[in-house]
């Protein structure tokens, strides 16, 4: 999760992956169930910056995941160096992913046990004078059920020079015996017990809520073979296999329905709210619910690649970058953590050397501070806010690729829109046939001959409006796609062009007898389309696309949140302003070419204050999502290609999920701006009060987990709300 680039001499740069060799390296993953916390992160990291052979540690807490970069003869020392302080490193081909979720279940008796000694440790230090014999033996009774683990741990850390919570703690309940405060050691051990096993529960709803949503694509699947349907499992089926999907069952691979009518429940994948119609040709995807009737299905993924495996992929990358917050928390809790245990040392010697306080009176307040000074609840306030966010984005179907673009998304400006696609289906269909030469009465053949080569929507709905003429097509050669344009080839000999006015105006071809005609289908915001030779124009074919149903919505949402919205089209201005005025969009701007929406995206980029996001579908938005700051891609559910291009993917093409997405960022924003400020007021109220002489050890403990707990429990409201 964090980079030890300026912390350990390592390079944090290589990918993730569970044995991946280049040509000196080896990658390999280890799953360590007793990483809990940033305790056992920053012991795990001292320890390997003294392991030669390593080039890259990355750590994902939330899945209790080491990922080395290491050369190959270096994976038995880094094991041994693990072991050495207190872990047990299982490669993650020898362990499966969801047993690493959970940490072993220790038996809850000695807790029990451990909590009944220190309480009657606790009420017989009251009623007898003096340390008695009984207290000392229920003290033991605490060190031996619940105290050991915690000592053990504490003296490896002192031992590597590391000052985190277990290291603090040792010191301070050993310093408790050594001047006779026998039931306040017990009660401090059992009390920092307690809330351990409280914090390791409560992290683990965190950990699993993505897995126990999206952990739900069945393990077999009734398949076709040698014309007898046979259960397999779905880890041995290949693509391309036909699957049978009964009512009422989940499907198990990706694929494409070949027969059969049903509806289908998706919201585990693309978060919509109701069934969506399947039919064949229909895509399906694994997790999703068959609601009604039965379906046969061919599929197109294997089940580590399907949509919902990159879903888990997508978010589990995300919650191993760090966000800029917790960058911040991470730099202050180094500086701070030392800075209070250089007072609790000041506390301890200076007042008995030069002020005459008594030792054990000063030693006792050190003592306390040492257990204030571990930074816990500030270190922990922002990863679990972080993953928890992220899970409830995954769950309503918006992939958001790390945490910097989940804080950035409440600071969003300014966001640009592609119109085919984003604003509008992408579908196209053909509204009207302008013939201007009588010679050509094949025109329309010759468009459709070029348009079937195309995979651009206007070529699509001209290509469909005349399938039914197919036999009458025409071969085309040396056929070239001109990016932003429209597209050319040869046929018979004579080369032709389908494409837009721009394409028109570049081979200087005089458009102006229909000028007017042209202007008033544009007005109407239809896309026009011209067939050309090379001296003239033949025929014009008059497209319209559809505006997404929820497409005005968003962008009144949009605006209600102070968003500018502006559209970038590769359409002609007025079929541009048309579609902008029908959904509200407060600026357009038509016939860009790919370079042109990203020249755009970088002017408004200009202003510092600008954070500019782009909203996109195809390869075409590429540039401009790459220059935005933050880039949205639309409908990616079953899409290799959205998932990676940009940083925020919307698994269905609902826009509102864009505002949805900036009100999650804002929410968690104060989330995240709630648990520093527990977790500092109540460092800082105990700070005083542990100087003062007014806090005891053990309300020092209370109060340093307890603040753990509960910005844990705030941060776990993220996955309750829908936003």
């Amino acid at each position: 999760m964090k980079s030890c680039k300026t912390e350990c001499g390592i390079d944090n740069t290589q990918p993730r992956s569970s044995t991946k060799k280049d040509a000196t390296h080896i990658t390999s993953v280890f799953i360590i169930t007793e990483m809990d916390c940033p305790t056992e992160e920053q012991l795990i990291r001292s320890k390997l910056a003294t392991v030669s052979g390593i080039s890259a540690v990355e750590f994902n807490l939330m899945r209790r995941q080491l990922t080395v970069s290491h050369a190959e003869s270096a994976l038995a020392t880094i094991m041994s160096a693990l072991e050495s302080i207190g872990f047990r490193p299982q490669l993650q081909h020898e362990q499966s992913n969801s047993s690493a979720l959970h940490q072993p279940q220790s038996a809850r008796w000695p807790l029990i046990i451990a909590g009944i000694a220190a309480t009657a440790a606790e009420v017989l230090d009251w009623r007898l004078d003096g340390t008695h014999w009984s207290t000392v033996v229920l003290t033991l009774v605490v060190l031996f059920t619940v105290g050991l683990p915690v000592l053990k741990k504490g003296w490896i850390a002192i031992r590597t020079g590391n000052l985190n919570i277990n290291a603090l703690m040792t010191i301070a309940v050993t310093g408790a015996l050594f001047i006779g405060h026998w039931p306040e050691a017990a009660m401090v051990t059992f009390l920092f017990a307690l809330a351990e096993w409280i914090e390791a529960k409560s992290l683990d709803r965190a950990r699993y809520a993505i897995h126990s949503v999206l952990e739900l694509a069945p393990e077999t699947a009734l398949i076709l073979v040698e014309q007898q349907w046979q259960t397999q499992s779905a880890d041995e089926v290949v693509i391309g296999t036909r699957v049978r999907l009964q009512p009422g069952e989940r499907v198990p691979l990706d694929g494409i329905v070949v027969s059969g009518n049903s509806t289908v429940n998706q919201a585990p994948i693309t978060g919509e709210s109701l069934p969506v119609e399947k039919s064949i040709d229909s895509p399906l995807f694994a997790g999703s619910i068959n609601m009604q009737g039965a379906l046969e299905y061919t599929t197109t993924a294997t089940r580590d690649n399907s949509t919902l495996a990159r879903i888990i992929h997508a978010v589990e990358e995300a919650q191993v970058s760090r966000a800029p917050t917790q960058r911040f928390i991470d730099r202050f809790a180094k500086v701070y953590t030392p800075i209070v245990v250089g007072i609790a040392c000041l506390v301890a010697i200076v007042p008995p050397l030069l002020f005459a306080g008594l030792w054990s009176v000063w030693l006792y307040k050190a003592l306390v501070l040492l257990v204030i000074a571990c930074p816990c609840a500030l270190v922990i306030s922002t990863p679990v806010a972080v993953v928890s966010a992220l899970t409830q984005a995954a769950r309503q179907g918006i992939l958001i690729k790390g945490g910097v673009f989940l804080e950035q998304g409440k600071a969003l400006t300014t966001l640009a829109f592609d119109k085919t696609g984003t604003l509008t289906h992408g579908t196209p269909v053909l509204t009207q046939t302008l013939l201007l030469h009588d010679a050509h009465s094949n025109a329309k053949h010759l468009a459709a001959s070029l348009a079937t080569r195309s995979d651009h929507p206007v070529s699509k709905a001209i290509e469909h409006a005349f399938i039914d003429q197919q036999d009458h097509w025409y071969e085309v050669s040396d056929f070239q796609a001109l990016l932003g344009r429209g597209s050319s080839g040869i046929i018979n000999g004579t080369r032709y062009y389908l494409g837009n006015q721009r394409l028109i105006k570049e081979l200087k071809i005089d458009s102006e007898h229909f000028e007017k005609q042209l202007q008033t289908l544009e007005q109407q915001g239809q896309s026009v389309v011209m067939l050309a030779s090379e001296s003239d124009v033949i025929a014009c074919f008059a497209v319209a696309d559809t505006l997404r149903e929820q497409a005005a919505e968003a962008i009144a949402q949009l605006h209600a949140l102070g968003v500018h919205t502006l559209m970038l089209s590769g359409d002609n201005q007025h079929t541009a302003n048309a579609i902008a005025a029908q959904v509200g969009i407060q600026q357009a701007t038509g016939e860009m070419l790919p370079e042109d929406k990203q020249r755009t995206v970088q002017q408004l980029q200009s202003n510092a204050q600008q954070v500019v996001g782009m909203v996109g579908d195809g390869i075409n938005d590429a540039p401009a999502l790459a220059q935005a700051n933050i880039s949205f891609a639309m409908a990616a559910a079953g899409s290799d290609s959205a998932v990676e291009a940009a940083n925020i993917a919307l698994m269905d093409a609902d826009l509102r999920k864009i505002p949805q997405f900036i009100r999650l960022s804002q929410h968690t924003s104060t989330i995240l701006k709630q648990n520093i400020s527990f977790a500092l007021v109540i460092k800082l109220i105990f700070l005083v009060l542990a100087i003062s002489g007014q806090a005891t050890m053990w309300m020092a403990v209370f109060a340093d987990l307890g603040a753990s707990l509960l910005v844990i429990i705030n941060s776990l409201r993220l996955l309750k709300k829908r936003f």
